[in-house]
C-alpha cells in the first residue's frame, strides 16, 4: 500500500492548484486516509474502467504505462522542480490517459522517487 500524508497532500494541493480534477481526486485521496491505490480505483471506477489487478498492482500497472510520457527528459526536469504544467498539457492531448487518474499516478511517482521511477527506461535508451 503507498499512502501520502496529510501533510503531502497539502503541499500537493499548491502543485496542482490549477487543475480541478487534480483537486478533486486529492479530496477523495484524503477521504481514503492517504491511501493511493483505494483512491486510484474509485477514480478508474468512476472514469468508466473497471480495473481487474489488486490495488496495488493496478495503480503500478498504471503508472507503469505513463512512463515514456513522465519520463521525458523536459517533462522530468519540471517534474523534478516540482511543475506539473507541460505534464499535464501533454496528458489532456492523449485521451486513452483518464486525467482524473493523473494525480494518484504522479502522487505514486513521487512516492517512488522520479528518478528511481524513470531509470527502468533510462537503462533501455542508453
Amino acid at each position: 500500500m503507498t499512502t501520502v500524508t496529510p501533510q503531502e497532500i497539502a503541499k500537493f494541493r499548491s502543485t496542482f492548484a490549477n487543475y480541478p480534477q487534480a483537486m478533486q481526486a486529492l479530496d477523495l485521496i484524503e477521504d481514503c486516509e492517504g491511501d493511493l491505490e483505494d483512491a486510484a480505483m474509485t477514480l478508474a471506477i468512476k472514469a468508466g474502467q473497471q480495473p481487474e489487478l489488486t490495488n496495488s498492482e493496478w495503480l503500478d500497472g498504471l503508472a507503469k504505462k505513463w512512463r515514456a510520457l513522465i519520463c521525458q527528459q523536459e517533462l522530468r526536469s519540471d517534474l523534478l522542480s516540482g511543475s506539473v504544467d507541460k505534464l499535464m498539457e501533454q496528458i489532456e492531448k492523449r485521451p486513452t490517459f483518464p486525467t482524473v487518474l493523473v494525480t494518484p499516478v504522479l502522487l505514486y511517482v513521487f512516492k517512488q522517487g522520479i528518478e528511481d521511477f524513470c531509470q527502468v527506461l533510462d537503462s533501455v535508451t542508453e
